[in-house]
């Protein structure tokens, strides 16, 4: 599915998707050590993880690809003088190597070029020297999991997406304990060294109109026919406004994973 087919509706997406646990950057700068000041972020879509690196007193380089998450990212900060925004791909874009504390994706790694994107952060974080470790390769994954707090709600509607999307694969959700698949792509590329993994329960409850939203800005949701993804979400909809209490609980365990520049 191409980058692109975030970059259509950034309000949707901006009012969609959730943020991150606060304990999650707790445990990276705890990681991290020091006074870490020099952030690039890969695909920040409308800025749920860069608020908290801005928090934290970071300067960050936004490397945005969608030229309207672009836009949309750099107005919703505003004069912010520690954000800049890169329009770019992540694999291309002009940096300056070797300087970065940390190199952060968050639910954005998988859409960046698997044969390059170990290399390519190594390149961009600062090396390890007498007075400091290296710099730190960041990749955060939200994970739906298998859990009865959805109340059987993701298995009741895959007909409802057999009807717009024949094709659909069926997804019975990660087990709550899983890894992820970076953890041991960054360990075998023996660029990072201490690479740890951390697990966030955070589970997501939406009514009618937030799901909708939800599916709304997801790229294969973007990438229908205009009918079809209208007839999908409003089903959808139709569906969480059915259940006993109009909501429904999206089970969700967010990943991190971090290593250190060798």
């Amino acid at each position: 599915m191409p980058k692109s087919a975030f970059d259509d509706h950034p309000e949707v997406y901006d009012r969609a998707r959730p943020g991150y646990p606060p304990a999650l950057f707790d445990d990276l700068f705890a990681y991290i050590g020091g006074r870490p000041r020099e952030a690039i972020e890969v695909g920040p879509g409308t800025g749920q993880a860069t608020a908290a690196l801005l928090a934290r007193g970071m300067h960050v380089l936004a490397v945005e690809v969608g030229a309207n998450m672009a836009a949309f990212l750099a107005r919703k900060f505003g004069a912010q003088p520690r954000l800049g925004v890169v329009h770019a791909a992540f694999e291309t874009a002009p940096l300056a190597l070797g300087r970065a504390d940390l190199v952060l994706a968050a639910t954005a790694w998988h859409w960046v070029d698997a044969a390059v994107r170990m290399q390519r952060a190594h390149a961009l974080l600062a090396p390890p020297s007498p007075r400091r470790a290296g710099g730190v390769l960041a990749v955060i994954d939200t994970n739906q999991v298998r859990s009865e707090t959805d109340r059987g709600f993701f298995e009741r509607c895959f007909p409802i997406y057999l009807r717009y999307r024949p094709d659909e694969q069926h997804d019975d959700g990660l087990p709550p304990d899983l890894v992820p698949p970076v953890f041991e792509e960054m360990r075998a590329s023996g660029l990072f060294t201490d690479v740890q993994l951390w697990r966030y329960p955070w589970d997501q409850r939406y009514d009618g109109a937030q799901y909708a939203d939800l599916v709304q800005s997801y790229s294969d949701t973007q990438s229908m026919e205009p009918a079809a993804r209208a007839g999908l979400v409003a089903d959808l909809r139709a569906m969480v406004e059915a259940e006993p209490d109009g909501m429904v609980t999206r089970p969700l365990v967010i990943t991190l994973v971090a290593g250190r520049r060798t």
